[in-house]
């Protein structure tokens, strides 16, 4: 048996699965946390994925090996390799006001024309600023700056804190995509934005193809042979949209502690709406995605205070009629990114002493949860990229309450494939192709949920709710797109 690894450096964790080349089916993985801080010395990453690597059983047999992972954040290094600043992660809101501050220098619309993202705090351009601002001596010594997948990469290679090298970094269109240093229309970086931003020019990762090998691994790695060919990697949202064989006219709706909807298309998307970012996919193709703040966790909150478990929460929703008679859950808890909704919170609308019982209660949660991304649907919709197809992951993906009430909301077929890391089997496709310059053909399982009745009611119940509490809709065809 021929075997390749793929390897995802998330937010939370690192995890290693190792595939068999033919099928695709993992054999063997391993597992290691990362700390729950959000400004980490980035050698965190480098000693959790050696842990990982251990867990799995070690990477002596595979082929070949790839990495993906978290996006936009930072690694700030000087010329000889060695970080010059702890990394703040891509979630960490330290750097708001470095967003603010960016957005009122070159003006909202421009970053969405130059970069097609509308700037969030999770950039990594912003993170440069947050560098620049509280730390000039750090910024002043940056001499390259890579995300996390590609300094992996980096480490695989042999190279290290005090090795130098640095003009050996690579990386691919997806995480460069999300730099908002970087246009998709023309796939060369803004190098002046990167200076607006940091002050002054450092090297940055070269960008390799799809089908490219990043080089080998060096020696001396411990649980890794060296000379195994290492594939591009990429960003996990791109890896995952590999793994599903995401073909254009299809959508991805992601339901895990927050909710992301993506889909591949061929051009470019310029929202100035500012909901959808135009990121890069593993294919040479655009991942236009949308992203709530509040998603399965919704269901974390709902279930504890009936309760009960997750599958009981399931059960009760469907013990309720659609639109859970009137009651409605607005579950911004923890503000919102879609909509644009920073400082608001939940809110629990029209109940009355007949309608507020245990299953509308627990129907409310998944219906608020679901409108919010079926309103990332919309905001895709009015950026013209449309959809054929729904494919339901993540963690809440198998609840029977959660696939019923989605149902009822969208009109276009939804299929959910077989449980299974879709990041960690993006990247070990990608490990596949640094051997052979194609990926595989790996079969995946996936089920097509049946057809049920419309239920306009909730996503109206939803939209009359929001406008009761003042909240602008601001998704509509209308919106100016290019």
């Amino acid at each position: 048996m021929t075997l390749v690894a793929g390897i995802d450096s998330s937010t939370q964790s690192c995890k290693v699965s190792v595939r068999d080349l033919a099928t695709g089916k993992e054999v063997r993985s391993g597992k290691a946390m990362h700390p729950t801080q959000t400004v980490v010395d980035p050698d965190v990453w480098w000693t959790a994925l050696l842990e990982a690597v251990a867990d799995a059983g070690g990477l002596e047999d595979v082929v070949a090996v790839s990495v993906s992972g978290q996006q936009h954040t930072p690694i700030f290094m000087d010329g000889r390799g060695f970080a010059v600043s702890p990394s703040p992660l891509w979630n960490d809101t330290g750097s708001h006001p470095h967003m603010v501050a960016l957005n009122d220098e070159l003006g909202r619309d421009e970053w969405i024309r130059r970069t097609g993202l509308p700037l969030t705090l999770s950039d990594t351009v912003v993170k440069l600023r947050w560098l620049r601002d509280t730390n000039p001596v750090a910024a002043d010594r940056t001499e390259a700056v890579a995300v996390v997948h590609d300094w992996l990469t980096w480490r695989l290679m042999g190279y290290g804190p005090g090795t130098g090298g640095i003009e050996e970094f690579i990386t691919d269109r997806s995480e460069a995509s999300g730099t908002a240093y970087w246009s998709g229309d023309t796939g060369e970086y803004c190098v002046d934005l990167f200076e607006l931003a940091l002050g002054k020019i450092a090297h940055l990762p070269r960008i390799l193809g799809p089908l490219d090998s990043a080089g080998t691994t060096g020696s001396g790695i411990p649980g890794v042979a060296p000379g195994i060919p290492i594939g591009v990697g990429s960003g996990d949202n791109a890896a995952a949209a590999l793994a599903l064989g995401l073909v254009e006219g299809e959508t991805v709706l992601s339901l895990g502690t927050s909710g992301v909807v993506y889909a591949r298309s061929s051009h470019t998307v310029h929202d100035f709406g500012g909901y959808v970012c135009s990121y890069a996919d593993a294919t040479g193709d655009h991942l236009p995605l949308v992203a709530t703040l509040n998603a399965a966790r919704n269901f974390d909150i709902g279930a504890r205070i009936l309760g009960c478990t997750h599958a009981q929460l399931s059960e009760l929703a469907l013990q309720a009629p659609p639109g859970s008679e009137g009651l409605t859950l607005l579950p911004f808890f923890e503000g919102e990114r879609t909509p644009d909704l920073p400082h608001s919170r939940g809110s629990l609308l029209e109940a009355s002493l007949t309608n507020f019982t245990r299953p509308n209660f627990a129907r409310a949660v998944i219906e608020g949860t679901i409108a919010s991304q079926v309103y990332m649907l919309d905001a895709l919709e009015a950026s013209n990229v449309p959809t054929s197809r729904l494919i339901l992951i993540g963690g809440a993906a198998q609840s029977n309450a959660v696939q019923r009430v989605l149902s009822e909301m969208v009109s276009v077929p939804i299929s959910v494939p077989e449980s299974d890391e879709y990041v960690t089997k993006g990247a070990a496709m990608q490990a596949a192709a640094a051997l052979d310059g194609g990926f595989p053909a790996w079969a995946m399982e996936s089920e097509t949920l049946p057809a049920t009745t419309a239920q306009p009611e909730i996503g109206g119940q939803h939209a009359a709710a929001k406008l009761a509490l003042g909240y602008v809709e601001t998704v509509s065809k209308e919106r100016s797109t290019v």
